[in-house]
């Protein structure tokens, strides 16, 4: 259950790592962004389209989802996590680095506890990605929900979405499928 839930945080991240008063710079200028860092929005880094492996690392054991990608997914992905974020999170930032990108977050979640969030974001968004975050939860109603989770969460391109896939579906372990889509539109976003 706490994979799960470091999964969520996981993606949120992903999908909300950009805030529009924030300075970085494109995915495309990652590398040398650290050095020259202009001024303007944030661009987060932006995944190929087509079928993604997601492999979520942590104490709590490993997970692997797939999730078909469109661009209008994607787009769809951090809009919506800005939305959610800009409710929630009293900070929620991503920055420049050599090699890549560095994330920040503080959201409250109610019962389920605040959440102070670190980490990083490297790779080429065409063929592979990593996210290493620490994410310390305090206040959680559930008291097993408390405490620093160490998440790796690594995403490798696969091809095309197979027949069968639309963009927005993801296959969880188990082999349930949810269309994240479907998700964000009940959510009002």
């Amino acid at each position: 259950m706490r994979v799960v839930a470091v999964l969520g945080v996981g993606l949120l991240a992903l999908a909300a790592c950009s805030k529009p008063e924030e300075k970085a710079a494109s995915a495309d200028g990652a590398a040398g962004a650290a050095a020259s860092a202009p001024a303007g929005p944030v661009t987060a880094p932006k995944r190929k389209p087509g079928l993604w492996l997601q492999t979520v690392s942590s104490t709590a054991g490993s997970q692997e989802t797939k999730l078909c990608l469109d661009e209008t997914t994607e787009a769809r992905m951090t809009v919506w996590g800005q939305a959610a974020g800009k409710d929630i999170c009293a900070k929620n930032t991503i920055t420049p680095m050599a090699g890549g990108w560095r994330i920040e977050s503080e959201c409250d979640f109610g019962e389920a506890g605040k959440n102070v969030s670190t980490g990083t974001i490297t790779g080429d968004f065409n063929t592979k990605y990593v996210l290493k975050m620490s994410t310390t939860t305090t206040g959680a109603k559930m008291l097993q929900m408390n405490g620093t989770q160490e998440m790796e969460m690594t995403g490798v391109w696969q091809g095309a979405c197979p027949a069968g896939m639309k963009p927005g579906d993801m296959t969880l372990p188990g082999g349930a499928t949810i269309n994240i889509n479907d998700v964000a539109a009940m959510g009002g976003k």
